[in-house]
């Protein structure tokens, strides 16, 4: 107790002026003189000599109440009482993939349920780290009196964030939640663990597909306190409805997250994070929102908690469901290396199609007859339009899928892989107004990597137009293509005395 009792004398004073500024219902200084009894700040566990007798001596009611049930054997720590390794911080996962976010802000999931009010939580030692709580408001619902999709408050999700510190924390929590440990670090295979307990919380529980049954995901979803419950897989973090949940994947709570998983190792099987162990120690989460059917933002991807956009999102087809594969890819996609302006809704869809046809798809390009409509008004049109500018997402699509089918029929499976590698090791060729340069870049490394002279193919499907073009794209780009540009990349491709391709790419389909 000698450490408890020094940092005791300390945190009297530090907290003075709190003290003296308001009169929470759970006093910090009773709890934090009432922790003399127990054998660390956290109050994992009674002091070897406390006896009955002791707890007459006790200040704090709620504190009372624990040691009673610590010393009648009778309190579950469980989820209440854990310590947190860090999360791999997203300086990380730039170095890693070239990804700068999407990934899970909450990933460190406590299982644990704070309800609005004053809640009392106990800090281990920090290590001279930062870390705080994070609770989201997962079932937040749109302004009223406005349309979803125009809320003034947006469509991402909204959270209280709390600092925590040593010792005793005396937290208000503004609305009841699931709460999550907000800790994250760029060393985080060294840095220590920090252990957190939430005397006042309530157990909801999580679901880790990794290790838990089935039968402990349907008792899971029968005694949630939160309308959410979180799960977690080997690559996906998801915060669903329990009322969905229960409707849509009782008994099948491992093969929701299993489907997931699917889709995430498949998606970095194509980017070669698979390929060159690349693959982050870290997840990707999918939630539910109210204000539009399905999205990515900084946070992951959304999906609209409607009967029909949730059986999209947790029913039993989530391995070949578009809107999945298609809004992860937009987590996925590189930019500006493969996401140069008016590519956003491109680069995605090649994970989006390579997904969904590795998983028992058939094409979308080819049962959606896109191909035909393309190749009429884009590919053979009277007038030759610069690729960047073709409005429908899909028929910008098909060339860089056309490279993937190329690939296939020549061998080269790894096609999309090696390239991303290679782009994650360069630095890109500009940004902004100036990311048009990416795209002559991947022309050339396109003919590098497959030892073929594409001039041809990219020249057909317009990427070689000269002039100032204009480049909506969740933005505003302009673009000016010269000359100059163009004959330094046909240049670059005819020195390496490649050989023309064996058939016509521009007519390839699957």
């Amino acid at each position: 107790m000698k450490q408890l009792r020094k940092w005791t004398v300390a945190a009297f004073c530090s907290l003075a002026g709190v003290l003296y500024a308001q009169t929470p219902s759970y006093s910090t200084y009773q709890v934090n003189k009432d922790l003399t009894n127990f054998t660390d700040w956290t109050a994992s566990s009674l002091s070897k000599n406390f006896k009955d007798k002791h707890l007459k001596g006790m200040e704090s009611q709620l504190m009372k109440q624990l040691a009673e049930k610590m010393l009648r054997g009778d309190y579950n720590s469980a989820y209440l009482l854990q310590s947190y390794k860090p999360i791999p911080s997203n300086k990380v996962l730039e170095q890693q993939l070239k990804l700068t976010n999407g990934y899970s802000r909450y990933e460190n999931i406590t299982g644990v349920y704070l309800e609005a009010g004053e809640n009392v939580v106990l800090v281990g030692d920090l290590h001279g780290r930062t870390v705080g709580l994070l609770i989201p408001d997962w079932m937040r619902q749109p302004t009223l009196g406005y349309q979803p999709t125009k809320d003034p408050e947006g469509w991402g999700l909204k959270k209280q964030e709390i600092l925590l510190h040593e010792g005793v924390n005396v937290i208000n929590v503004k609305k009841a939640g699931n709460v999550y440990v907000d800790y994250f670090a760029d060393d985080p295979d060294t840095a220590p663990a920090v252990t957190i307990h939430f005397v006042t919380g309530k157990v909801n529980g999580y679901f880790d597909a990794t290790v838990q049954s089935n039968e402990d995901w349907n008792r899971l979803l029968d005694n949630a306190v939160s309308p959410v419950m979180d799960v977690k897989g080997k690559y996906i973090q998801l915060a669903y409805p329990v009322e969905q949940l229960k409707k849509l994947t009782y008994g099948k709570g491992k093969e929701l997250a299993e489907n997931y998983d699917k889709v995430m190792q498949v998606q970095y099987d194509f980017s070669g994070a698979t390929k060159y162990n690349r693959i982050p120690k870290k997840r990707i989460l999918a939630r539910v929102n109210f204000n539009y059917f399905m999205f990515r933002d900084g946070d992951g991807v959304a999906f609209e908690g409607t009967d029909g956009t949730m059986k999209a999102a947790i029913g039993p087809e989530v391995i070949t469901n578009w809107g999945i594969h298609h809004e992860i890819g937009h987590v996925m996609q590189m930019r500006p290396w493969l996401t140069w302006g008016g590519m956003t809704e491109v680069s995605n869809n090649l994970f989006s199609m390579y997904g969904t046809m590795s998983l028992g798809d058939s094409s979308r390009l080819s049962k959606r007859h896109i191909y035909e409509v393309a190749f009429s008004k884009v590919l053979n049109a009277p007038e030759k339009q610069f690729i960047m500018c073709v409005k429908d997402p899909f028929h910008k699509l098909i060339p860089f899928w056309q490279i993937q089918i190329y690939a296939d029929k020549i061998g080269y499976k790894d096609f999309y892989a090696d390239l991303m590698e290679h782009l994650r090791n360069q630095p890109h060729k500009g940004a902004g107004n100036a990311s048009i340069h990416n795209m002559y870049e991947y022309i050339k490394l396109c003919c590098d990597f497959l030892k073929t002279d594409l001039t041809d193919f990219f020249d057909a499907w317009g990427f070689f137009q000269t002039g100032k073009f204009h480049v909506g794209d969740y933005g505003n780009y302009d673009f000016e293509v010269t000359p100059k540009m163009i004959e330094e990349t046909k240049h670059y491709i005819a020195s390496k005395n490649y050989p023309k391709p064996s058939m016509d790419v521009t007519k390839l389909t699957d």
